[in-house]
C-alpha cells in the first residue's frame, strides 16, 4: 500500500504527548495515520485513539491501515472545529491528549484531480472535503478583485496579491480560470522569479491562500483549539505542528489567551479582561524538524510544532 501521508515530527510530537495506556487521544487530523498509529502503539494495551479527517480518503486508508488495534481506534469523519460533537457522540467526556498537524496531506498534493499541487496539471478544486460544494475556481472565479486580493494577501502574506488579483480579474473577463495549471502560469509570469528561491513555485503562496479559504482552514482552527482545549481533562496536553504563519499566529494567540496574560489595551492600569490562566505553554519556541528529517521529507521544512498542558478548567 502506497504511503498516504509521511508524519512530520513524529518523536517530538508524540513524546510531547506522552500517551500512557488507559488514555484517550484525539489525531484532528488523521490524515495517513502515521501519528495515530505511534501514539496507540505507545498507549497500548487499552489506550484509545479517536481519529478526525474531513477527507473520506484518509479515513479509508488510515481504517486499513490501524486495522490491527481493533476497537481501540475509533475514526470520524468531521470537520475538527466539531470536536465536541464527535466526543459526545462517543460518549467521551475528557481527553488526555490532542494532536494537530495541519495543512495538506502528502496524497492530497500528489493525487492531481485534487487540485492541490502546482505540478499537476488538474481542475481548480483543493477541497478536503469533497462533498462540499465551494471549490478554488469558484473563489477565483467569482470574487470581486477587492475580496480576492485581500484573500490572498491575508492568507499568505503574499506582498504580490494585489497584481495577482487584478490579472486574474483581467483573465477570467475572457474566459474563466478551471485548471492548476492556468492559475500557476498566471501568476509565475506576474512575479520576479528573483523574489522566490530557486526551489520554490512563484504561486505557491496564491495556493495556499485559496486552499485555506475553500476549507475555512483558519476558522475551523480557531473554534476546534479551544473547544479541544475545554474537552482536555487537567494535565492533558495539546501539541500543533504548523506550516503557514496563518496558522502559527492563530496558535500563539490562543495559548497567550488561556495561558492568562493579560489582553487589555496597555494604557489601561487595572486588568478588566478577565483572562484566566487554563494552560501552561511547553513550547517557549517552537520545536522544528532536524536536518535529517527535511532531507528525507523536504514537505517538513516548514514545520512548527507548539505545545501546552492543561492546569485548570476554564
Amino acid at each position: 500500500m502506497p504511503i498516504f501521508h509521511r508524519p512530520v515530527l513524529l518523536n517530538e510530537a508524540v513524546g510531547i504527548l506522552g500517551p500512557k495506556s488507559g488514555g484517550v487521544y484525539v489525531d484532528c487530523t488523521l490524515g495517513g495515520g502515521g501519528h495515530a498509529a505511534e501514539i496507540l502503539r505507545q498507549s497500548g494495551p487499552d489506550g484509545i485513539l479517536i481519529g478526525i479527517d474531513r477527507d473520506e480518503e484518509a479515513i479509508r486508508y488510515s481504517s486499513e491501515v490501524l486495522a490491527e488495534f481493533g476497537e481501540r481506534f475509533k475514526p470520524k469523519q468531521a470537520d475538527f472545529r466539531n470536536i465536541a460533537t464527535v466526543l459526545a457522540e462517543l460518549g467521551v467526556e475528557k481527553v488526555d491528549g490532542l494532536l494537530y498537524d495541519l495543512g495538506v496531506s502528502s496524497h492530497q498534493l500528489d493525487t492531481a484531480e485534487r487540485g492541490f499541487s502546482l505540478t499537476q496539471n488538474a481542475p481548480l478544486d483543493m477541497r478536503m472535503d469533497r462533498s462540499q460544494p465551494l471549490t478554488a475556481a469558484d473563489l477565483v472565479n467569482r470574487l470581486p478583485e477587492g475580496e480576492l486580493a485581500g484573500l490572498i494577501r491575508g492568507n499568505s502574506d503574499e506582498r504580490w496579491a494585489a497584481r495577482i488579483a487584478k490579472r486574474i480579474v483581467e483573465v477570467r473577463g475572457a474566459a474563466p480560470i478551471l485548471t492548476t495549471k492556468g492559475l500557476a502560469d498566471l501568476v509565475a509570469a506576474l512575479i520576479p522569479r528573483r523574489a522566490w528561491p530557486p526551489d520554490t513555485h512563484p504561486a505557491t503562496r496564491t495556493f495556499q491562500a485559496l486552499r485555506i479559504a475553500v476549507n475555512s482552514e483558519i476558522e475551523a482552527l480557531e473554534g476546534s483549539l479551544t473547544a479541544g482545549i475545554e474537552a482536555l481533562r487537567l494535565s492533558g496536553r495539546v501539541a500543533l505542528i504548523c506550516y503557514q504563519s496563518g496558522e502559527d499566529r492563530v496558535v500563539k494567540q490562543t495559548f497567550r489567551l488561556l495561558s492568562g496574560q493579560c489582553q487589555c489595551p496597555p494604557r489601561i492600569p487595572v486588568c478588566a479582561c478577565g483572562t484566566r490562566r487554563i494552560i501552561e505553554t511547553l513550547t517557549k519556541k517552537p520545536v522544528v524538524p532536524m536536518l535529517a528529517e527535511i532531507a528525507v521529507n523536504s514537505r517538513a521544512r516548514s514545520a512548527r510544532l507548539r505545545a501546552a498542558v492543561k492546569v485548570a478548567e476554564g
